[in-house]
């Protein structure tokens, strides 16, 4: 997942909480030093660090344990409440009521704003609003080319020009945005935030007049985005940041954190290389995916986007009533794909965050499935209807046919089976012991969710 160190520091901080005999002052020293650890070999401020730590430390010093909750749960209730104000504490959802909502891209070299530019279009056409994409990046040899492409791979639409003034190309196309819901405009960047740049972006903005200018950040910054996001500020006032590259650095907890103290908001992060890794950042969930509580909000936005309302509740009448075939595996597995790695599921599943799944591990779980489609593609419609008709015979001609091996393909037949166990688990599941279920699953015994 996301800053994977950090999460993976914070959980085994909580797991040292749940096993603890007792709540006393030396397990919450013993807390906040592993948590100051933890930030600080994510790129954290360490006076934002310490700012965070001396809160956690006097609240779990002087708070009366509220009824309900035990000292540990209230425990890591009090850790989960810092940890998502010092993310920014709310997040900002951005207005799209205005037709066309005009979002102007701003950023420096290297912080990846054309393609997010892309992955912002892509976010809004999945939820049905109509994108467009404006190219006003006149320096930066092939930009214009390079949208066009990205625009292509979504079916958006993308203006722009060869011509070398960003203001005439803007007003040539600005009658035509009038046709779209929203308007993404990339600017020009440069290496450094320099006269140049500011004056250009200053005239930009007012000629544009966006309702939204977002500052793109790469999260490999680390605290460096505080002074980036403090100076655009100066510079253009930003209403809002993006922070891409956030999956494969380790200071991505440094960008985060710089910006929420800032007081600009983090309204997306970029969470991987594809034009689908864009996600709205939530402080509530993220700080809860971090700490292995998981974010069943967003998968089961993911869930939305991967598969339509018929489909799911058609699986869902099939999986009650046992009648879960090979074809509905694969519909499943289909669906598991659109949304993403394993692991970010899993992250994304309360508790499952906490179990320590090797990488590996999920790693060839993701190959197997894409084997066993392969194999499925050979199989006829009564053998994927009816899993049970596989023989000897029958797996040696689908393996032949699809140069899947065949002990893949029989574990493709017992995962099958288990499915099917599962399903009878689940029959006769009361929301009591479906609650237990989990628990087991998911190691939370002891422990409840905060705000549940």
């Amino acid at each position: 997942m996301v800053l994977d160190k950090l999460g993976d520091a914070l959980r085994g901080t909580l797991q040292k909480i749940a096993k603890s005999v007792f709540v006393d002052d030396r397990l919450i020293n013993e807390l906040v030093k592993d948590i100051q650890r933890a930030l600080l070999q994510a790129d954290v401020n360490v006076k934002l660090v310490f700012k965070l730590s001396n809160e956690i430390k006097e609240r779990a010093s002087k708070e009366e344990t509220p009824a309900g909750l035990t000292k540990k749960e209230h425990l890591i209730k009090i850790v989960y409440d810092e940890l998502v104000k010092f993310l920014g504490e709310k997040s900002e959802e951005i207005d799209t009521s205005k037709k066309p909502t005009i979002i102007m891209l701003l950023g420096l070299f290297g912080s990846g704003k054309t393609t997010t530019a892309a992955k912002l279009a892509r976010y809004y056409q999945k939820r049905g609003l109509k994108a467009a994409m404006v190219q006003l990046d006149v320096y930066r040899p092939a930009a214009y080319e390079q949208l066009q492409q990205l625009g292509e791979q979504i079916n958006v639409p993308v203006f722009g020009s060869e011509e070398k003034n960003p203001f005439k190309i803007y007003n040539s196309i600005r009658d035509k945005l009038s046709k779209f819901d929203i308007a993404i405009i990339d600017t020009a960047g440069r290496h450094a935030l320099s006269d140049e740049l500011i004056k250009e972006l200053e005239l930009l903005g007012k000629e544009i007049n966006p309702d939204e200018s977002l500052l793109v950040i790469s999260g490999d910054i680390g605290q460096a985005a505080q002074q980036q996001s403090e100076a655009f500020h100066k510079a253009k006032s930003i209403t809002g940041v993006i922070v891409t590259k956030l999956e494969g650095t380790a200071k991505g907890g440094g960008a985060l954190t710089a910006c929420a103290a800032t007081g600009a908001k983090v309204k997306f992060i970029g969470v991987g290389e594809k034009i689908e890794n864009l996600e709205t950042f939530n402080p509530e969930r993220f700080a809860g995916r971090l700490l292995g509580m998981g974010d069943l909000q967003t998968l089961m936005e993911k869930a939305e986007e991967a598969m339509s309302e018929e489909e799911a509740e058609d699986i869902g009448k099939k999986f009650l009533k046992g009648e879960f075939n090979l074809l509905d595996l694969y519909e499943q597995m289909q669906a598991m794909k659109k949304m993403g790695p394993i692991s970010k599921v899993l992250d994304m599943i309360p508790g499952f965050g906490q179990l320590k799944l090797p990488k590996d591990m999920l790693e060839v779980q993701e190959g197997k499935l894409e084997k066993w489609k392969i194999a499925m593609q050979s199989m006829t419609k009564k053998e994927l209807e009816n899993p049970e008709m596989l023989d000897s015979e029958r797996i040696e001609r689908i393996s032949k046919g699809s140069g899947i091996s065949q002990p893949d393909i029989r574990e493709l037949i017992k995962q099958h089976k288990q499915s099917k166990k599962m399903v009878k688990m689940f029959k006769g599941a009361t929301p009591k012991n479906m609650e237990k279920m989990m628990k087991k699953l998911g190691g939370m015994r002891g422990m409840k969710l905060p705000g549940k």
